[in-house]
């Protein structure tokens, strides 16, 4: 489920409809949040759909730490890449705006924290040497996009939350004691679905 406080738009002939503020949302803010209504099909689900299907499915899913492929059911799924995303995944089924967003800014997620399945050519953005987004790019970039969630916890409690009754009850406590710096915020490495980078982060957890 997308921030309330956003719309469908229009935004380029490159990069079709987005995501944008309809309101000032401030760092730290939940901008999207998974929750019952969203779709979760398996590999094997989508092995044996109509390749029409499967194509809408690469176009507008992303991939969980377990494969599976998630379909968003709201306007989240018309969210755009960027090299300097406003909006980070976490380990909690949420994303945090990890900066403050504008009335009249798009809304962005990198897609290299959702475990794309190809390598495809992103347009070009100043302040950046990356031109791909890579399915590889959690093992690159977490330590950076862990550093921005980390920050933006920090603003969790100072800012409204209208997704907060919607935490997964299996995560909620977990983040409550972020947020109130309590505990140790879990890597975004976690949501990378490759078995041998899981093993890593476990490693690192253990070590922790």
């Amino acid at each position: 489920m997308i921030h309330p406080d956003t719309e469908l738009k229009f935004i380029s002939p490159e990069k079709g409809y987005g995501i944008v503020a309809t309101k000032f949302i401030p760092k730290g803010t939940m901008t999207w949040i998974m929750d019952p209504l969203d779709q979760v099909f398996t590999p094997e689900e989508i092995r044996q759909m109509h390749p029409v299907f499967q194509e809408k499915l690469n176009t507008y899913s992303y991939r969980d730490s377990n494969g599976d492929y998630i379909l968003c059911w709201d306007n989240s799924r018309y969210i755009n890449h960027s090299f300097h995303s406003n909006c980070i995944t976490t380990a909690y089924n949420f994303e945090l705006a990890v900066r403050d967003i504008q009335a009249g800014e798009e809304l962005t997620d990198d897609y290299g924290y959702l475990n794309v399945t190809e390598p495809f050519i992103c347009l070009p953005e100043p302040g950046t040497n990356r031109t791909m987004v890579l399915p590889d790019d959690l093992l690159n970039f977490h330590e950076e996009w862990d550093t921005q969630l980390i920050g933006a916890f920090k603003n969790f409690n100072k800012v409204a939350q209208p997704f907060l009754e919607l935490i997964d009850p299996g995560y909620k406590d977990k983040v409550l004691k972020i947020a109130a710096g309590k505990a140790k915020m879990d890597s975004i490495l976690n949501c990378y679905c490759g078995e041998k980078v899981k093993n890593l982060a476990w490693q690192k957890h253990l070590a922790s």
